[in-house]
């Protein structure tokens, strides 16, 4: 199933989907390959195409990412809640308990997702400067939120997560992944979307963010 949407519609209309995945309804081996094909045509470093992407549909698998999820969820939850940095009136104020209910769904859920989706890059960049970092992660980026696009674009969603990231080698055993040569970007959970209306978000004013010339 393709989505009508123009190109900016499906830009911005991709949301981080978590209630609105569908739990009981399976995902197609060759649609997430379709999607990743088109993640592959995003550009990369020196055109490296290093990136390798683990799909995980084994119950057990899932079950144990969303565990390393879980361990990891509450206190990082509770720390961004207490924050609450946001002044009244600014439109993630506003979202923020929306936000955190959604983020708590996915928590108890996660499991469920029929397909988890983790994009991998070969090398590591621990404690590497601010060139090799930005370099690296500009050629995986891009592809996972091609990826993500496509997704949409067929009626699927998810969302990019990394709240396993913190036990990536505990992750890295779990999947067979070589830790010390591949680096893990996120974990995406994978389902087809309960409707497809998704709507453009609100955002901070634009004036606030860009700046010409000089900050």
């Amino acid at each position: 199933m393709a989505l009508d949407l123009s190109p900016d519609e499906l830009l911005s209309t991709t949301r981080s989907v978590r209630k609105r995945l569908d739990l009981g309804r399976p995902v197609p081996r060759d649609v997430v390959q379709d999607c990743i094909e088109v993640a592959l045509q995003a550009p990369s470093g020196s055109n490296s195409q290093s990136w390798h992407w683990v799909v995980v549909t084994a119950a057990e698998k899932r079950r144990a990412l969303a565990e390393l999820y879980a361990r990891h969820f509450d206190p990082y939850i509770a720390l961004s809640e207490e924050a609450a940095p946001y002044p009244s009136g600014d439109p993630r104020a506003d979202a923020a308990p929306r936000v955190s209910a959604s983020a708590r769904y996915l928590r108890d859920h996660l499991h469920e997702v029929p397909v988890h989706v983790i994009p991998c890059q070969w090398g590591r960049v621990d404690g590497a400067d601010t060139f090799a970092q930005a370099s690296f992660w500009g050629s995986i980026l891009p592809a996972a939120w091609s990826f993500m696009l496509a997704l949409r674009s067929r009626g699927l969603g998810s969302s990019w997560t990394t709240l396993h990231l913190p036990s990536e080698a505990e992750a890295a055993e779990i999947l067979g992944l070589p830790h010390d040569k591949v680096t893990q970007a996120g974990l995406f959970p994978v389902a087809y979307t309960l409707g497809t209306d998704f709507k453009a978000a609100s955002r901070i004013d634009s004036s606030r963010l860009v700046h010409w010339d000089t900050w």
